[in-house]
């Protein structure tokens, strides 16, 4: 397949990766070019800027949980537009660990055969931006650098010491990005905040953006993003009927899931419908719920006022309705949330206590799953973890389904809390590489079906 592309790679992690992926966005689609964005690594709030921009929801690509085949099976089937952009993570051979490339963004580059421009940060070096671009480039054999945008130049002095540099690398500046506070995104917790929760960022992004598109150099990246190799047609698989309905979480405490997740779920035979924790007084008729990542702390107020949809999900657990839950969620479900200087009541499913603290805990995962509901039983299961929070768990009878080979969990190497036909864990989990999206459905349709 001809799938024009390119990967926007960083030297580093805060170098404007985003800002600058949103501003290539806007100049290819001011030029009549429909854009598919794309994400490495496990991120839920970057793709959101992107999609913003790009008017199509962004997928992951992340070698760790979908293998590499996985990635080139998501990109191929995805990249359904005149041109797939990909923003990578960290910097650029940034993966798995430091002992080699794989699930970095150069291993995602290899992966989809792209050619790659590296965004770097001028801001504290003049001639030395040039060693550091040498080393990127010849770093390994097959680098696929074909170009580099400089951020936060100083002045036309500082660009021109830049490209005299450069010049001897033989590397091709495709944009010149000045230095200028007003044109940088909020960051929290881990990253950026998510769009949905703060629908006022939705015109900065676009703002930004513009602004900033007006310094790259649009048609020699489309040149770029054109000289690539065909890449394999990879068809979809058939979708299976629909034989069961997943209701799933979906607010602005809410908002952390996989595009490709759900589509998976569907997929595999469920009719999907959406509800809020924070604003709905019922839950939509279903045979099992979904409640994803956020940030349930931020709005624990709000959660903690709907008293009804707590004791509603409460009772709907306790009759055996499966429910799949992850971080957020798990939080969600425990009996409270303390954060800053309140303490709000959640669900209460979990004997357990949410505690928010300042160390985060951010890591690729693995686990051999136990026992478990819907059937999971003896199978390996791979995410990662990115919270802020602990569990104070209250009591000691507490079952747990996964046994952690990599990763912190929520304790002594455990995860996956279950009780009932629930399971709640730390670990987020792309479907594409995991058995429980289709054990999750057959537990909901045979629920239905009592």
């Amino acid at each position: 397949m001809n799938i024009p592309r390119i990967v926007i790679a960083g030297a580093t992690s805060s170098v404007g990766k985003t800002s600058i992926t949103t501003a290539i966005i806007h100049g290819l689609k001011k030029k009549g070019y429909s854009v598919q964005p794309f994400k490495v690594g496990p991120d839920f709030i970057d793709p959101s800027y992107l999609g913003s921009v790009s008017g199509k929801t962004a997928h992951n690509l992340d070698s760790w949980m979908m293998g590499k085949s996985g990635v080139l099976k998501n990109f191929v089937q995805n990249s359904q537009a005149d041109v797939s952009i990909i923003e990578g993570v960290m910097g650029y051979y940034d993966g798995f660990s430091g002992k080699s490339s794989f699930a970095s963004t150069y291993d995602v580059a290899n992966i989809t055969k792209s050619n790659v421009i590296l965004v770097l940060d001028a801001s504290k070096a003049a001639r030395s931006i040039a060693a550091t671009a040498l080393g990127f480039k010849n770093f390994e054999k097959n680098s696929r650098i074909c170009g580099v945008i400089l951020n936060k130049i100083g002045s036309k002095k500082h660009e021109m010491l830049c490209r005299d540099a450069l010049h001897k690398v033989r590397l091709p500046i495709l944009g010149v990005i000045p230095r200028d506070n007003d044109l940088n995104l909020e960051s929290r917790h881990l990253g950026l905040i998510p769009v949905r929760e703060q629908q006022s960022l939705d015109k900065k992004i676009k703002s930004i953006a513009k602004s900033l598109s007006g310094f790259i150099e649009i048609e020699k990246i489309i040149k770029l993003a054109k000289n690539v190799p065909s890449l394999p047609k990879i068809p979809a698989k058939k979708n299976e009927k629909i034989q069961t309905r997943i209701a799933v979480a979906l607010d602005e405490s809410f908002n952390f899931y996989y595009q490709d997740n759900l589509d998976e779920l569907q997929r595999l035979g469920a009719e999907l419908v959406f509800f809020s924790p924070i604003s709905d007084k019922k839950i939509p008729a279903c045979d099992g719920i979904y409640i994803g990542g956020g940030f349930p702390e931020v709005k624990g107020e709000l959660l903690e006022k709907n008293k009804t949809m707590r004791g509603l999900i409460k009772k709907h657990a306790e009759e055996g309705l499966p429910i799949y839950a992850e971080c957020g969620g798990l939080m969600y479900l425990t009996k409270s949330i303390r954060y800053q200087s309140g303490k709000f009541a959640m669900v209460g499913l979990f004997d357990a206590e949410t505690v928010m603290e300042k160390r985060l805990k951010l890591n690729y995962t693995s686990a051999k799953i136990g026992k478990s509901p819907f059937s999971l039983q003896s199978k390996t299961v791979k995410g990662h973890e990115f919270h802020y929070s602990e569990l104070d768990m209250l009591s000691k009878d507490s079952k747990f389904a996964y046994d952690m080979s990599i990763g912190i969990g929520i304790k002594d190497k455990k995860d996956g809390l279950t009780i009932y036909n629930t399971l709640a864990s730390y670990m987020h989990v792309h479907f594409g590489g995991s058995p429980i999206a289709a054990s999750f459905v057959k537990s909901c349709i045979s629920y239905s079906r009592k």
